[in-house]
């Protein structure tokens, strides 16, 4: 345990020991370094003295090294070296209390949160939205929070993004303006997300952030380790389900002002991946989180490559830092160690820009805060070795870490209870027989009219034809009186003709 009488962390030796103040480990921390210089052997030390403190810690492992802190250390020549130069006594190695996480559930317990959770700033980066559409998915999750729709998952997401565009024209009033165009660039994005696994992480049961708050029976904190060599594969993907367990810390954590030790600690490893291309807004938003969550007992900490990786409001922010070595080949890296080295209080021993290309690996130059929170003199010193396995856990160890953890139950099987999805395709359902209905009805009524206008017609035109055929009867009535009459005139006539005709056989009238 590196410890002293006073409660300090011991964190390294140089020409006198440096102690991290537990009081001061919640104004946050930099590791920083080139690859291979001892970062990872830092953030480890570090973190067991957390957890021998009764401090719990979250933990990314990027490269699968941290996860063998489950496992007692073994003995080897620069370890011993350390213990013997340092003067360390009483040192012995031991494994620590670690639960692991995974995204993609393979090597821990299955990370999920809900869309709702996650909220539309960070989504909006995660799926590489600009302003404009940023503003519509801030729509569509008020909408979706005023009519009580849960977002949990992609598929409730894409029908809510469906449901706004067939509602446009209704909401536009109350919530502004919805372009299909910004609509249909949200629908691509969330399928280019799904094609990337983004539908393993969206549902439930949500990871329970409460749920790293736990010791074992020595009183040491758990760690929280979260297996990320298929996360990091996502660079924004990994940067923003980190931040958005950042957030749900600060949510959760009530304010607790100054505390002897933190509540609890965060390592953030590549932690440039969090700033890369992120809109002002978002950096707004770290650097509030980060400035304020210290008052919650929460001590984050940063491992990248280089301080310049980190923006200056975030790095201001930053009390204690080790600066592992840099190498400077190029004029961005000569620049970039030059920051480096004026980032520290200066030593009148040493020229800090020298020395930061000069430490090897396992040396590091360390500026701590002091129990008055002043920033103290850059030293030169050797970390201190872990007393947890330098190397990777195996795969049968994390399944037997798995097997005990009173978490496996909990995270094992996903849910899917009613939310946006299948309210929306219920209502759509019912709008479409209630259209179905009306179309019927509105057929039905139209197919009556057709008939009735039809009889109509047919009646009128036997009334026609009726009215034709009494004027024709009526005519042929006329016409024969008239005909009588005619054969009448017409015989007497006749008859008279006759008889004007008839002469006897001389030519005389014959009566």
């Amino acid at each position: 345990m590196y410890m002293t009488d006073n409660e300090k962390i011991w964190l390294a030796t140089g020409s006198e020991r440096v102690y991290l103040e537990p009081a001061m480990a919640n104004r946050h921390g930099l590791i920083a370094g080139a690859t291979g210089t001892g970062k990872t052997v830092t953030l480890k030390v570090v973190a067991e003295s957390f957890s021998d403190m009764g401090i719990p810690t979250f933990i990314a492992d990027i490269k699968g090294d941290i996860s063998g802190m489950c496992r007692e250390g073994c003995e080897n020549k620069h370890i011993r070296r350390s213990i013997d130069t340092m003067g360390i006594e009483n040192f012995t190695y031991t494994p620590y209390p670690v639960r692991f996480f995974d995204v993609y559930a393979q090597q821990g317990h299955p990370v999920r949160t809900t869309i709702s959770d996650m909220g539309p700033v960070l989504l909006a980066r995660l799926l590489g939205l600009n302003e404009t559409q940023t503003g519509v998915l801030r729509i569509i999750f008020r909408i979706a929070d005023d009519k009580q729709l849960l977002l949990l998952d992609l598929k409730d997401l894409r029908s809510m993004v469906q449901h706004v565009g067939d509602h446009a024209n209704e909401y536009k009033l109350q919530y502004g303006n919805v372009s299909a165009q910004s609509l249909g660039a949200i629908q691509r994005a969330l399928l280019t997300l799904e094609d990337e696994g983004g539908n393993i992480f969206f549902g439930e049961p949500a990871l329970d952030i409460a749920d790293w708050f736990d010791w074992d029976e020595d009183g040491r904190g758990v760690m929280n380790i979260l297996e990320c060599q298929t996360l990091f594969q996502h660079p924004l993907l990994y940067g923003t389900f980190l931040l958005w367990m950042l957030s749900e810390l600060y949510e959760m954590l009530p304010e607790a002002g100054d505390l002897d030790k933190p509540k609890i600690a965060f390592f953030f490893d590549e932690a440039h991946l969090l700033f890369s291309d992120a809109p002002k807004a978002l950096l707004e938003k770290v650097e509030q989180v980060v400035r304020l969550i210290r008052s919650k007992g929460v001590s984050v900490w940063f491992i990248t490559q280089n301080p310049s990786d980190i923006p200056e409001s975030v790095l201001s922010q930053i009390g204690n830092r080790v600066q592992h070595a840099l190498r400077a080949y190029t004029p961005n890296e000569q620049k970039a160690l030059r920051y480096a080295a004026k980032s520290f209080r200066v030593n009148p021993e040493f020229d800090t820009e020298t020395v930061l290309q000069e430490l090897a690996t396992g040396e590091a130059l360390v500026s701590v805060l002091d129990a008055k929170g002043v920033p103290g003199i850059v030293q030169r010193a050797n970390i201190l070795p872990p007393r947890s396995s330098m190397n990777a856990a195996s795969e049968q160890d994390i399944r037997q870490a798995i097997f005990v953890s009173p978490l496996r139950d909990k995270y094992s099987e996903t849910l899917d209870r009613e939310s946006a999805y299948e309210i929306i395709t219920e209502q759509r359902a019912e709008e479409e027989a209630e259209k179905a209905e009306a179309e019927a009805k509105a057929q039905a009524e139209k197919e009556a009219a057709a008939k009735a206008k039809e009889e109509e017609k047919k009646a009128k035109e036997e009334a026609k034809a009726k009215a034709e055929k009494e004027k024709a009867k009526a005519k042929k009535k006329k016409s024969s009186v008239l005909s009588k009459a005619a054969s009448s005139t017409a015989n007497t006539i006749g008859r008279e003709l006759g008889k004007s005709i008839i002469r006897g056989i001389f030519g005389t009238w014959k009566r």
